[in-house]
């Protein structure tokens, strides 16, 4: 499947044009050759940090990562492509006169690692021509040597591609007898096997998988096309996320409306074609202002845009304002201790540890912990997205534990973690959410958005769109979007539906930095209510 392809059917934006599918190709069967020896990979994780302090590195870390990566495309009744990749390398970093180098090599030899460190320190004294002021570093203990593995229970690289693609083809079977016109199904499978090493005493070696399922069905009438998409999630789990537990299925008010730990695919293709029939029958939107509750399928979106991006330290100091702009949520809000994000049943928290999430690790890309910690507490903005080099500026000793590089060959910088809504305290459902709404609309699923270059203001779509009634779920409508500005928005949070609702949506390709790198996250939240927000119809010239 070709770039352009993939934009289109995706809607991924930034994130798809550096879609990580570098490396040689390989067949299926060699991505399950055997991994480098960890000793080995301690030999030469050695030999990068004593030819980097050699040459007067005070500081030094080594990346040796093996990146595997499978996609398999299908359109209706045939295989579209299937791509298997394979990339391995090291890549090393260094502080050299209080300034950063990086220099990276597929040539994974004893000598070859050596100039590599050699090259990165010549990389870090030239750059110290121009640096301002030192690098400041936030203190980590090491580790010792320890390992980590995604709590996988089918490995779904070793998952026969015949089955993958009777699963695919099953789906489009079921989408298309049940009203679909055209789909396109997917599926992307990574894993990630990376060790790291430090002059600080780390020699960690991890073992990460993620998977996404989607697909991208259309359904051709006499009002013209509807389409729907996958209501799956991507995850950091193996194979048996598509094992569609039937406790683990999502409805309200009998609408198929989502999943949990594990995804029916075909079910779910079966429901898009029924409803995307609807969707050429359904009335189109009255404009005005609505309660919304939002399904967290959907609600992820939101929270990725409106919370993570802003968020992130570098994006507020500017940092990323060439390529993905700046933040409304600058400092001087934030050391107010009083900055008004949303309602106070609004807590907002970040944490690479969540269970099956995209951006669970045991430790970041510079030998960090992960951990949790709060952004908003209670209505009110408390903390940033911070790695060992900014912690300082916001007066913190220690690295949140979000570093993140998308191979060997780039350098690690700070990522958004998972960044998730808290569920209410209470353990209320999400028709509890909904039967105090008279007249509202239930959205369900991620659609088309669009918001400014300071995460302000801001538009958001959907997949299924359903009317509320006196606190019921009635009829299915269309045409739905809904516009706001991030505080005004979060502010109008009035309920939230309690742990048992809280799931787990996520990017799988969420795009940062020049050059442009890909990081997959996670993002939290229950069924969530929003009151008085400002619906537009799509569908309405203006």
């Amino acid at each position: 499947m070709d770039r352009r392809n993939f934009i289109k059917l995706s809607g991924v934006g930034a994130g798809a044009i550096a879609l990580p599918m570098s490396g040689i190709a390989v067949s299926a069967e060699q991505l399950l050759d055997k991994p480098m020896d960890i000793s080995y990979k301690k030999k030469l994780a050695d030999i990068a940090l004593n030819a980097a302090k050699a040459k007067g590195a005070t500081y030094a870390d080594a990346r040796i990562g093996r990146y595997l990566n499978q996609f398999v495309t299908t359109r209706e009744v045939r295989v579209d492509n299937i791509v298997n990749t394979e990339s391995a390398g090291i890549g090393v970093r260094v502080i050299a006169n209080g300034t950063w180098g990086f220099a990276s090599t597929s040539n994974m030899t004893p000598d070859s690692v050596a100039k590599t460190a050699e090259k990165a320190v010549a990389v870090a004294k030239a750059n110290a021509k121009f640096q301002t002021s030192p690098v400041v570093l936030a203190p980590v203990k090491g580790v010792g040597e320890v390992s980590w593995n995604t709590p996988i229970k089918k490995n779904a690289m070793e998952i026969p591609v015949k089955d993958k693609v009777d699963l695919l083809l099953s789906v489009n079977d079921a989408a298309l007898k049940n009203g679909a016109s055209y789909i396109t199904s997917v599926l992307f499978l990574v894993n990630e096997q990376k060790y790291f090493a430090s002059t600080d005493g780390s020699y960690i070696d991890q073992d990460i998988h993620r998977l996404w399922a989607p697909f991208f069905a259309t359904a051709v009438g006499s009002a013209g096309f509807k389409q729907r998409n996958g209501l799956g999630n991507p995850v950091g789990m193996g194979f048996e996320y598509l094992d569609g537990r039937e406790e683990d299925k999502i409805r309200i008010s009998g609408a198929s409306v989502g999943y949990k730990n594990s995804y029916d695919m075909v079910e779910d293709a079966a429901a898009a074609g029924k409803q995307l029939q609807a969707k050429l029958k359904a009335k189109s939107v009255e404009p005005g202002k609505y309660d919304l509750v939002l399904d967290p399928a959907h609600l992820m979106l939101t929270i990725h845009e409106s919370v993570g991006h802003p968020l992130e330290l570098d994006r507020v100091l500017g940092y990323e304002a060439n390529y993905a702009g700046t933040s409304f949520a600058t400092l001087d809000k934030w050391k107010s201790g009083k900055f008004n994000y949303g309602s106070e049943i609004v807590n907002l928290f970040a944490d690479k540890t969540q269970p099956y999430s995209l951006g669970n690790v045991g430790y970041d890309d510079e030998g960090v912990p992960t951990k949790e910690w709060d952004l908003v507490k209670d209505g009110t903005l408390v903390n940033y997205q911070a790695i060992r080099d900014q912690v300082h500026m916001i007066d913190q000793k220690e690295s949140h534990g979000c570093c993140y590089a998308q191979s060997w060959r780039d350098v690690q910088f700070q990522r958004m973690p998972n960044v998730s809504l808290r569920p209410n305290e209470k353990d209320i459902s999400a028709d509890d959410v909904i039967k105090d709404v008279e007249n509202g609309i239930y959205i369900a699923g991620r659609g088309s958005y669009s918001i400014d270059q300071q995460r302000y203001n801001f538009q958001f779509g959907g997949q299924l769109f359903y009317q509320i009634k006196d606190g019921k779920i009635t009829e299915q409508i269309e045409d739905v979007a809904y516009q706001s500005n991030t505080q005004q928005f979060w502010n109008s949070c009035t309920q939230l539906a309690g742990k048992s609702d809280y799931r787990l949506g996520g990017s799988f390709f969420d795009g940062k930095g020049q050059p442009s790198q890909v990081s997959a996250v996670s993002h939290g939240c229950p069924t969530t209510r929003f009151n008085n927000i400002n619906v537009i119809n799509t569908a309405r010239k203006v």
